[in-house]
Formats: structure tokens, C-alpha cells, sequence
């Protein structure tokens, strides 16, 4: 059962050794960057919280935010890829070898004109030529919303293609191989830290709003979704455990103060 944020327990706040968050709708909102939630994410780094990002956006975005943002790593298109900064360097990590996911491009590449014109109204995400592993189909994002049913074509022809899809709150990201977020999560943590995700999942919250973060939600008793979420509940078998009042980068930086003033 979804609880209100308040609900989320000081005794559990305190337990807390890190904070893995989704991007697009939940530290933006209206597509730009929240300012109070990027400050909640030095606070956090500050208190001794680990920052990491779990994100559908593309290998190109997640360098820069490796590089730039007060994170301690970022895994990217949906699993499929990991990056983090040493202190010295970039560290650039991908679940695919070169060549399979060139393969895995040119097969992606057919799918896309399938779905284009299959589906009136959708597009290629704009950001498509920075990724590595997937496509994105753009349904809200930098086109004119569509409707569910349109959405659920998508997923359809992603799905008789024997890809995988993710359904975001602006993308429909396609893949071909077996991944996920919580698959990416597991990587990055044995390889930046050496550290068993089935050892740490109670020690971790994960921040999210659309149904391609189910995956986390299943896993980690420790959910918090967004007020938007409320939109993908119904597309959705596991929930968060917990929900915010405020939409988007508002609701992490409430869920952010929350988890910060009952340490």
C-alpha cells in the first residue's frame, strides 16, 4: 500500500547509506531542472547520503552528468550503461560489448521506421543520436501529447519486435537484450563499491514517477514516488511505498528534506 511520504519512518531515515533517483518528471519538473532539488542533492552529499541517478536518457547525457552534477554516479538508458567520476577520471562502464550493440543499432534503426509509421503523431526522441543501447519514442516530450491508446501501439510493436520496453513519463525506450534499471543499479553498486545490492536494498530509497521505474519499486521497500506517478499507478503491478504531495523535482526535494531532518 502507497503512504503518504510523512509516513516514512525516522528510524528508517536514519538507516539510510544512499539515494538512487529517476531524472526526467522527478528532480525536473515541466522539463526543467527544480532549483531546490539540485540543492537537495549537495545537501544530501553534504549529510553523507550517496547520490546515484538511475535514468532512460542516453549515454551522452549521462557523461555530462557524471562529470557536472553533485552525484556520485549515473546509470543510464534504462541499465544498459554506468558511468561515475573517480576523482580523476570518467569511468565509463556498458552492459553490451561494441560489437553487439552496433548490431543491436541497425536492428533498433528498422524498428524505429516501423513504429513511426505505425503510430501518427510520435517521433524519434530528439536526443536518439547520443544513445548507445536503445530507442526512444517521443509521445510528449517535443511533440503534441498523445493518448494512451497510441502509447499502447507503441509498446505493441516494440513488443512483437522481441524488444524490451519501458514505458517513461515522455518516452517509450525500447532495447534489445535483458536489462533493466534495477539491473543497471545492481551493476554499478558491485563495481563502484563492491557492494551486494541484496545486502543494501534497506539501506537505499529510490525516487521515481513513471512505470519504467516498476522494477525499483518492486524491489526496494524503501519507494517514493512522486505526486505525478499517480498518472502510470494503473499501468503498474508493484507501487511505491510511499508518495509525496508535490509534483516532480518539488515532490524529491520535499522527500530529500523529509529523509534530511530525521537523520
Amino acid at each position: 500500500m502507497t503512504r503518504p511520504l510523512c509516513e516514512l519512518e525516522p528510524s528508517t531515515c536514519r538507516a539510510l547509506t544512499g539515494i538512487f533517483s529517476d531524472l526526467d518528471d522527478t528532480i525536473t519538473h515541466d522539463g526543467r531542472i527544480v532549483p531546490e532539488a539540485f540543492q537537495a542533492l549537495h545537501e544530501a552529499r553534504e549529510a553523507g547520503l550517496r547520490t546515484v541517478l538511475i535514468t532512460g536518457r542516453p549515454a551522452g547525457w549521462v557523461d555530462h552528468l557524471a562529470r557536472m552534477w553533485p552525484v556520485d554516479g549515473v546509470v543510464g538508458e534504462n541499465g544498459g550503461l554506468w558511468f561515475w567520476h573517480d576523482g580523476e577520471r570518467l569511468q565509463r562502464r556498458f552492459l553490451q560489448p561494441p560489437e553487439e550493440r552496433a548490431v543491436n543499432q541497425r536492428r533498433l534503426a528498422e524498428l524505429a521506421h516501423t513504429i513511426l509509421a505505425l503510430v501518427p503523431g510520435c517521433a524519434l526522441s530528439v536526443d536518439q543520436p547520443y544513445r548507445e543501447l536503445d530507442l526512444a519514442i517521443d509521445f510528449c516530450e517535443d511533440v503534441p501529447a498523445l493518448g494512451d491508446d497510441a502509447i499502447d501501439a507503441i509498446v505493441a510493436a516494440f513488443e512483437a519486435a522481441g524488444a524490451t520496453c519501458k514505458v517513461s513519463s515522455i518516452h517509450v525506450n525500447g532495447w534489445f537484450g535483458s536489462f533493466d534499471k534495477l539491473e543497471g543499479c545492481r551493476r554499478f553498486l558491485a563495481e563502484r563499491w563492491a557492494q551486494d545490492l541484496e545486502a543494501a536494498r534497506d539501506h537505499w530509497a529510490y525516487f521515481g514517477d513513471s512505470a519504467n521505474d516498476e522494477p525499483m519499486y518492486a524491489y526496494f521497500p524503501h519507494g517514493v514516488g512522486v505526486a505525478n506517478i499517480a498518472r502510470f499507478l494503473p499501468r503498474m503491478a508493484h507501487h511505491p511505498g510511499y508518495i509525496t504531495a508535490a509534483e516532480g523535482g518539488h515532490g524529491f526535494a520535499e522527500g530529500l528534506r523529509h529523509i534530511l531532518a530525521n537523520r
